[in-house]
């Protein structure tokens, strides 16, 4: 890996970033000597500008910065680090020096499963489906993926890639107002299949 840590008045920016969930922890300063000693004992260390010394995140925390990977930018002057988190990184205690929780984001799905739970918390059947469904019960809602599940099936077996693709969004829909009824979220079945895999 070529750093041009001496073009960069020896230190380099190392943004960290959690493996799994892919959010933003931390931005740290690294030299050359952070550098390997981060390599050589997978915990990163920084170089602290205001203590002008190294600096292993967590060496009094505990919460250790675990490394997974290192990546160069195209310039060759900032560094992406991937790392397992022990325990939050900020020292305010929080995940994220950001002040946000590091929980497993899924963009749009994530958004949909906070429809869901918001349009449940507030019910009103009369005006949301969701809400409707939730005051059916749980056998309503199981049945609807039953249902839902039966047409992605049938759709699978033609040629109307339109419907195959419609169908297949309600059953995820309605999957997700299932695992909601359930006391879960997508995550916990995710976490199941980071389990099983080989």
């Amino acid at each position: 890996m070529e750093i041009d840590i001496k073009s960069a008045h020896g230190l380099i920016p190392a943004i960290i970033q959690d493996s799994e969930t892919k959010n933003v922890l931390m931005l740290g300063y690294m030299n050359e000597e952070s550098l390997q000693k981060t390599i050589e004992t997978q915990k990163v260390t920084f170089f602290s500008r205001s203590k002008q010394r190294l600096w292993t995140k967590g060496e009094e925390s505990g919460n250790f910065l675990e490394l997974v990977s290192i990546k160069n930018d195209c310039d060759g002057d900032t560094l992406l680090i991937q790392a397992k988190p022990v325990g939050p990184t900020c020292h305010t205690g929080a995940d994220t020096c950001w002040q946000e929780p590091n929980d497993a984001n899924y963009g749009f799905i994530s958004q949909l499963e906070n429809t869901i739970k918001t349009r449940r918390e507030n019910a009103d059947s009369e005006q949301s489906y969701v809400a409707s469904l939730f005051a059916k019960g749980i056998n309503k809602i199981a049945q609807k993926v039953g249902e839902e599940a039966v047409e992605v099936v049938i759709e699978a077996k033609d040629d109307n890639d339109d419907l195959f693709l419609s169908e297949s969004a309600d059953l995820l829909f309605h999957y997700l107002i299932l695992l909601q009824a359930k006391g879960y979220q997508l995550n916990d079945v995710v976490e199941i299949l980071k389990k099983r895999q080989k």
